[in-house]
């Protein structure tokens, strides 16, 4: 059975609570049960620190030949300043060690560019505040040949689709006493709710197929989906959790 490796942070973590969401935790339920996702990302890493944190090492200890390690980050590592810090330094750095490890253990790297934030501007278009990290992505990949999946660029039509207001309703913006004890509006615009983190789950699996990973071939069901018409929130269905967290995960 091969295993699917997720590598990133906030973005990709197994969220614990609602209303906050990530698409590795949405993505598997698109796959049947003849693969295996292993997530091992977290709030608040960069490409680095989860190095730093020996997440990868013990990611190799697990690995096999024919396995995937998909990798995200990009939004907290653009924080980090300094002498040899940013994207085509340490960045590239990190990213290039991922990438030498996987195939040392006849594994497949994949690299995803970081997902936008909702930051519109005045023309109703999404606004790049991630400055380099995701052409250094895109730079990388193609000098080492690794498969890349643009959410950066996916995730701009996603947001600009729904519209300044409707992309709300992809992210943690919910009005004063939603939940049990939130006496304040709930206002994230990096970080999803169920809705939103279903959708970027979607854009990756087509970054997959435009990719052809062979990896596809255990969908579930096969999955058609263009960013530019998203499913429609108001007719989104989700059971939700009774557990409640009104803290944002780590990150930005």
């Amino acid at each position: 059975m091969p295993v699917v490796f997720l590598c990133g942070n906030s973005t990709v973590v197994d969220q614990d609570n609602e209303p906050w969401a990530s698409w590795g935790q949405m993505i598997t339920a698109f796959f049947d049960d003849r693969i295996c996702f292993a997530n091992y990302a977290e709030s608040g890493e960069s490409a680095n620190s989860f190095i730093a944190a020996g997440r990868l090492k013990k990611i190799m200890t697990q690995i096999k030949p024919g396995d995937y390690v998909l990798v995200e980050f990009g939004h907290n590592d653009q924080k980090q300043k300094g002498e040899g810090k940013g994207a085509y330094l340490s960045y590239w750095k990190s990213l290039t060690e991922f990438i030498d490890q996987a195939r040392a253990k006849q594994a497949i790297p994949v690299l995803i560019t970081p997902t936008q934030r909702r930051s519109f501007g005045e023309d109703d278009r999404i606004k790049d505040t991630h400055e380099d990290y995701p052409q250094a992505m895109r730079d990388l990949a193609r000098e080492k040949q690794v498969p890349l999946i643009d959410l950066h660029q996916m995730t701009r039509v996603l947001y600009e689709a729904l519209g300044t207001e409707g992309s709300k309703k992809a992210f943690v913006h919910y009005p004063a006493g939603s939940f049990p004890g939130q006496f304040q509006a709930l206002a994230d615009n990096t970080h999803f709710n169920p809705y939103g983190a279903y959708q970027i789950a979607k854009c990756v699996i087509m970054g997959m197929k435009n990719q052809d990973l062979p990896l596809v071939e255990f969908l579930r069901e096969d999955v058609i989906y263009d960013p530019a018409f998203p499913d429609d929130p108001d007719s989104f269905s989700w059971w939700s959790s009774p557990y409640v967290d009104l803290q944002k995960p780590d990150g930005n």
